[in-house]
């Protein structure tokens, strides 16, 4: 609009009396006038007016917004917002702002009508924020025009945007109890009846919550023409409820006695159980105190005792519990410490034990007459989970060479005996075999032979897999454990690699070869076992002895009758019938045809040298099955090369082979050849033969022997 007449009059006439903050602002930002209203408000006095800019009252404008706002009010010539505003202390407000454009005396002017909204938004945000607190959402129903307002956390509730959705046709429909919901609102509706009920809802996404549904209707003149009404998500208290009745009711249909005392000793609530248990009418148990339940109770033991329960937590007791015709039973009680209500409250558990107080001692006896074959049978279960019994004899084992018959012949001869043996070789050579082969034939193979490869065991649990622990010896002990010395009771035990035990661990093996006897682990009782011990290794003992590696008085412990198992390069009349064993084995399992090796296979075989022994020997058979076929076996892909066949010049002769074993036995009788002692018994020999032999390999001339 256009005004032509003095400012000074415009402003006196129609803005200081309005009842509005009024304020003008030119192009720039500038405030060229403001009512005493507005600068009440603001604080500010009116000779602050002439510096003061839009930008001072609206701490969020800037030149850029000004100049789209100018712009937008300049065409629009009536624009309507809410801002905030400042003032002259620094506070903010809300405002609702009214912006008319026109222009006097060539001047254009803004002109904004500024309405203080603080106050009625704090309410609002107030109550928004106590909705949103306390999941509450309201609504109010004209029942006029059926009109409808619902608030923002309503409709979060029910996962919509439309108020529509809230009426009484519609709403009913969303809930599991729909017909008693639509009955409620019919009353609410036609008789004025307000009604509070917890419904269940059911979400979009097929969720369930129970929903608090108050609704009070609002009467003028005996007219009902609304209704306001509130959904309160309660989920979680129904939950919580339910939760807290499924265990009471666990706690009543529990065979335990359940209390709950205060202090003073008064009974607070007790389990159906105590009922059907002690024989009182719960109009008696909701009198009594802890001293009518049991008249042995003094005060002075109650207040002890619940200082006690206070200071630990929880005190377990055994305890004689009455009846009310005067039985009485042994119970356990645990006793707990509780705070309800900032009260402090004992909570026993009494657990009746007559059945087990009466089948304690016949169980007791039951277990004393049981222990020994308890034991046994253990040992008897663990030996069947852990011992693969070989059953190998001297018929089995496959030799048709004189320098292996001659090893064979030291097996039969200790066999029968119960002396140690030590069985020596390189790897691969069958010492187990040999082992096995002892047990069977001696007068222990009805017992079992148990098998330790010391080099597999982790040197922490060596001790324990050897001799046993209790429960709790050590981290991971969880329950006692037979060790392998336990197992072999009456039998043999195969130590193989015996040369990897560690020397803080021989002592005790020394203990077992020279009293039969040793400790478990954690245990404070001496364990007697009647075991015979074959060792083997393929390490030189006596130089780990020289080393310090070994214990000396262990290696003669357990050198009282060496078997030296020869490597199979020394005995090569064996490999065709070794090679034609594993042929026939392994041709079985894969399901192929093959009877025999063709002469070419047996030579190149009889040719290498077998640094691994049997063992490569049984590998490279089992490896030539899986990649031929025929009936015969041919020499192939999985033969080794030609420069690995060849016959090593490292290698010694037979006679010589036998003439250092000879002086080896000799050095270690100390070139005794008779006698009990002497090398011709450790040799299986006679006499005149070990002579005649020796007098062969030229071993009489280089040493004077002793008879």
């Amino acid at each position: 609009m256009d005004v032509n007449i003095p400012f000074e009059i415009f402003r006196e006439k129609f803005f200081e009396n309005l009842p509005y903050k009024i304020m003008w602002m030119d192009e720039s930002g500038k405030i060229i006038y403001a009512n005493t209203k507005f600068l009440k408000r603001l604080g500010y006095t009116r000779s602050e007016l002439n510096r003061l800019t839009i930008f001072d009252i609206n701490p969020s404008a800037t030149p850029e917004t000004w100049k789209d706002h100018w712009d937008k009010v300049s065409n629009e010539r009536l624009h309507s917002f809410k801002a905030v505003h400042q003032t002259k202390k620094g506070n903010y407000y809300d405002v609702e702002v009214s912006a008319h454009f026109f222009s006097n005396n060539g001047k254009k002017i803004i002109a904004a009508i500024v309405n203080d909204i603080s106050e009625s938004s704090f309410y609002k945000n107030l109550l928004n924020h106590a909705e949103r607190m306390n999941h509450i959402g309201g609504w109010k129903l004209n029942l006029q025009d059926g009109s409808i307002i619902v608030t923002q956390e309503s409709l979060k509730i029910f996962e919509t945007d439309d108020p529509q959705e809230f009426l009484p046709g519609t709403v009913i429909h969303r809930f599991e109890e729909s017909e008693l919901l639509k009955a409620l609102m019919s009353k609410a509706m036609r008789n004025g009846a307000d009604y509070d009920q917890i419904l269940t809802l059911k979400r979009k996404s097929g969720e369930l919550r129970y929903l608090r549904c108050v609704t009070e209707p609002v009467v003028k003149k005996d007219k009902i023409y609304k209704l306001i009404g509130t959904y309160q998500d309660v989920t979680e208290e129904v939950e919580k409820k339910n939760r807290l009745q499924f265990f009471k009711e666990i706690i009543d249909n529990a065979e335990d006695l359940f209390y709950l005392y205060n202090r003073e000793g008064k009974l607070l609530h007790y389990s159906e159980s105590v009922v059907k248990a002690l024989g009182f009418s719960k109009a008696e148990l909701d009198d009594f105190w802890i001293y009518d339940l049991d008249p042995r109770i003094t005060k002075e033991w109650w207040f002890n005792h619940f200082d006690e329960i206070k200071e630990k937590g929880a005190v377990h007791l055994e305890w004689m519990v009455s009846r009310k015709d005067g039985s009485a039973f042994p119970a356990d009680i645990i006793a707990n410490h509780l705070v309800y209500n900032n009260q402090d409250i004992n909570c026993a558990v009494i657990r009746d034990v007559s059945r087990l107080k009466e089948n304690e001692q016949q169980l007791k006896v039951a277990l004393d007459e049981l222990s020994e074959l308890k034991n046994e049978l253990e040992i008897d279960n663990q030996y069947l989970r852990e011992e693969i019994n070989s059953k190998m004899n001297l018929d089995n084992i496959i030799c048709q060479s004189e320098s292996y018959r001659r090893v064979l012949e030291h097996v039969t001869q200790v066999a029968v005996t119960d002396s140690t043996v030590l069985i020596t070789g390189e790897s691969g050579t069958g010492k187990e075999l040999l082992a096995s082969a002892v047990h069977q034939n001696s007068l222990r193979n009805d017992r079992p032979l148990i098998k330790v490869n010391c080099a597999t065991l982790p040197k922490d649990l060596i001790e324990s897999e050897l001799f046993g622990h209790k429960k709790g010896a050590f981290t991971g002990a969880i329950e006692d454990k037979f060790g392998k010395f336990s197992l072999a009771d009456g039998g043999t035990i195969f130590l193989d690699e015996i040369g990897e035990i560690p020397i803080d661990l021989q002592p005790k093996l020394l203990r077992v070869l020279q009293e039969g006897e040793f400790d478990q682990l954690g245990s404070v009782k001496t364990t007697k076992v009647d075991v015979r011990i074959i060792a083997a290794t393929n390490r030189n003992l006596e130089d780990m002895v020289k080393e310090g590696k070994f214990r000396e008085d262990l290696y003669y412990r357990l050198n009282v009758f060496p078997i030296h198992n020869i490597p199979l390069r020394a005995r090569k009349d064996d490999i065709p019938l070794l090679a034609q064993f594993f042929l026939e084995k392994y041709s079985a399992k894969a399901g192929k045809s093959f009877k025999r090796l063709s002469k070419k296979t047996i030579d190149l075989l009889m040719n290498y040298n077998f640094p691994g022994n049997i063992r490569e020997l049984e590998n490279l058979i089992e490896r030539a099955v899986i990649v031929e076929n025929g009936t015969t076996l041919k020499p192939g892909s999985w033969m080794p090369v030609q420069n690995v066949i060849l016959a090593s010049d490292e290698f010694k002769t037979l006679d010589d082979t036998q003439r250092d074993y000879i002086i080896k036995v000799l050095n270690y009788t100390n070139w005794r050849v008779s006698g009990p002692k002497g090398a011709a018994t450790i040799l299986g020999m006679k006499d005149k033969t070990l002579f005649a032999r020796m007098k062969k390999l030229g071993i009489e001339k280089q040493v004077g022997l002793k008879r």
